[in-house]
């Protein structure tokens, strides 16, 4: 607890929601599928901390941040509570199309009160948003791919903050076929041999 605390810099209030959302998860886990079973041993490591890492790439003015895939709502649940925690106006749109999904996800906002968390069962690309001012995706497709489930949510001002492992050159070059894009490497500083993608003026080629 301590040395999440002083990594993140959070309050022991703010450790606390982050544990019960937890407890949370470890009880939905039980009914489907959310995370791997073996990640859960290690949840604090493989899912909390690797999600709490991008909240420094995320302006503290931000309007909307964007989660595609949503899932068992990593990394966006944990930017929510460290937002909520810092009094920031940003809302959080969370967009997962598994219908049974969005149920979890709509549980653990009432139960954490998350008044700045919105629950969209939707594909992506079916929606008309306005542009986010960063969207996040945690493994949910190849670069290329995902490219095309964001787009729609974007515009030249957008960030995409996006977690990647060792394959991340191979997708980055699979991806520059289709898509011209800014991009900076970042660090994953919980995993060695990942990455953090920050993506910005994504368009497609012609």
């Amino acid at each position: 607890m301590e040395s999440f605390i002083k990594t993140y810099s959070v309050s022991r209030e703010t450790f606390e929601k982050l544990n019960r959302f937890v407890q949370i998860l470890t009880e939905w886990q039980e009914k489907m599928n959310l995370v791997s079973r073996s990640s859960m041993a290690e949840v604090w490591v493989r899912h909390i901390s690797d999600s709490a890492q991008l909240y420094q790439y995320v302006n503290a003015d931000a309007k909307y941040v964007y989660d595609v895939g949503s899932g068992a709502g990593f990394p966006a649940m944990v930017l929510a509570i460290m937002s909520q925690a810092d009094n920031r106006q940003t809302k959080f749109k969370l967009i997962e199309s598994i219908e049974k999904k969005t149920v979890y996800l709509n549980d653990v906002k009432e139960k954490l009160d998350l008044k700045n968390v919105e629950i969209i069962n939707e594909r992506s690309e079916n929606l008309k948003l306005q542009p986010a001012n960063f969207v996040t995706a945690r493994a949910v497709a190849d670069l290329n791919k995902l490219f095309s489930f964001l787009f729609p949510l974007t515009d030249k001002n957008t960030v995409l903050i996006l977690p990647k492992g060792k394959t991340f050159l191979q997708e980055i070059n699979q991806a520059k076929k289709n898509w011209n894009f800014d991009l900076k490497v970042e660090k994953n500083t919980v995993h060695e041999e990942g990455v953090v993608l920050l993506v910005s003026s994504l368009r497609r080629k012609k």
